[in-house]
């Protein structure tokens, strides 16, 4: 059965819309796999390129972001005025072969300068697919779908974890990169050619605007919405955090508890272990598969339930979608310190699971409450200018913040530097947390019915 929209227009069915988000999943996964793979990479790239924990921030935060955030505008832009497929299908494209690339590095900056290859492709991935959604999912709906989309992040973030640390095991660190590369150009045009461009604005009422807007246009636009800054800045810190976890919490479990890792694995079934592998790539594996459940388990239950409180609740008042993530991140902190803090790693498992959780379920509520504080023909691009503020913030920043700290801290502590940056760390959620609260009477207005 189809829904009708407000203009009269048959929708596609559920099972087609569901095979949409299906298609958008995957790309995001690509995304999420070729950026965060290099967290659990680290570990060998240091070992054979012989790099320090500031450079590979560089190289896991900064090299990607710069073009990954700035670029996203201009193509957000093209994405509100031409086939947004298209524009998603040659991204793919780019930046799975730039991630084939980085196993050809034999230094710092040809993998610096591959990974900004991969930023490049990257950016026109994830805005044009919040403005499809847009038009393929009712307003009552948007945080929903787009918390499943959003899936695709503890997904793609897990399978990076673990396929980087199994493939590492098996082959080696370049092997991982061309194999998931080579994938990721497999699966485009698999994409393109399953997918329809919708009507754009097709849910919004009669006679709202379709006609593609400028980028002065949008920003302006955005200047008189308050909400949107505290929102996009408030995501941001929590980004810093977020992304400064999935790159160096691998690390920290090896530094940290290192031999104990294998241990604690030990339940896996045979066919996980691969035979004749080292001491110090079996540490690694297992530090894999540890931190890649942590964020599939705890990453999957965060968005959901961040995606269903805030339709639920926000029905009702509008500044919801704000709070639900702002109280989330609050509760954040001691969870996270007690997991990093903790010597045991049990106990450090189950801990993280909760912060994890918690510190992805502000996805949904604030990328719907994006998709309504602008008209349908500015989706894209206001999109697009959060992704450039979260982004330049969280994957430039959080890294290297954490990075620089970590190093600076080793004269003192050792191996153990990590765990105190991480701790330092949290600091950013209570920024994310302060910020989105100030948001939330901010949106009722700012709310487009």
């Amino acid at each position: 059965m189809s829904d009708t929209t407000e203009t009269g227009e048959k929708h596609p069915s559920a099972l087609y819309r569901a095979y949409v988000l299906f298609l958008l999943i995957g790309v995001y996964i690509f995304n999420f796999v070729d950026r965060q793979i290099i967290g659990i990479l680290a570990v060998p790239i240091q070992e054979d390129l012989g790099l320090n924990d500031t450079q590979l921030s560089l190289m896991g935060g900064l090299a990607f972001a710069i073009f990954y955030s700035t670029l996203g505008v201009p193509i957000a832009w093209l994405s509100d005025r031409t086939n947004r497929t298209w524009i998603i299908t040659i991204a793919l494209t780019v930046w799975s072969a730039f991630t084939a690339l980085c196993g050809l590095a034999t230094g710092f900056w040809q993998l610096f300068l591959a990974r900004v290859g991969v930023g490049v492709g990257e950016a026109g991935g994830v805005a044009p697919s919040y403005s499809i959604i847009s038009d393929y999912y009712p307003p009552e709906k948007r945080a929903r779908a787009l918390a499943v989309y959003s899936f695709a992040i503890p997904i793609g973030s897990a399978l990076g974890i673990v396929l980087g640390g199994v493939l590492t095991s098996l082959l080696d660190w370049r092997w991982a990169f061309f194999i998931v590369g080579i994938a990721g150009v497999v699966f485009a045009p698999i994409f393109k050619l399953s997918l329809r461009e919708p009507k754009r604005g097709r849910f919004d009422p009669p006679g709202a605007n379709t006609t593609p807007a400028s980028i002065g246009d949008v920003f302006k636009k955005l200047t008189s919405k308050g909400s949107f800054w505290f929102l996009s800045f408030g995501a941001a810190f929590s980004s810093m955090m977020g992304y400064g976890l999935f790159f160096w919490i691998p690390a920290f479990l090896v530094r940290s508890f290192g031999a104990d890792l294998p241990e604690f694995m030990s339940f896996l079934p045979s066919f996980f272990i691969p035979e004749g592998v080292s001491e110090s790539r079996m540490v690694l594996l297992n530090a894999a598969y540890f931190y890649g459940v942590v964020v599939l388990i705890g990453g999957l239950i965060g968005i959901w339930l961040g995606g269903q409180l805030g339709d639920g609740l926000g029905k009702g008042d509008k500044a919801n979608y704000a709070r639900v993530p702002a109280i989330a991140f609050a509760c954040v902190v001691p969870f996270f310190a007690f997991a990093i803090w903790s010597g045991d790693l049990l106990i450090t498992f189950f801990a993280l699971l909760i912060p994890t959780a918690l510190g992805l379920a502000w996805i949904g509520p604030v990328l719907s409450a994006f998709q309504h504080i602008v008209p349908p023909n500015m989706r894209a691009t206001a999109s697009a200018m959060f992704l450039l503020i979260n982004n330049l913030m969280g994957l430039a920043l959080g890294n290297l913040s954490l990075g620089l700290l970590s190093d600076a801290l080793r004269p003192q502590f050792g191996d153990d530097s990590l765990r105190f940056a991480l701790l330092a760390g949290t600091i950013f959620y209570v920024m994310a947390s302060t910020l989105l609260f100030i948001a939330a009477p901010k949106l009722r207005k700012d709310w487009e019915q």
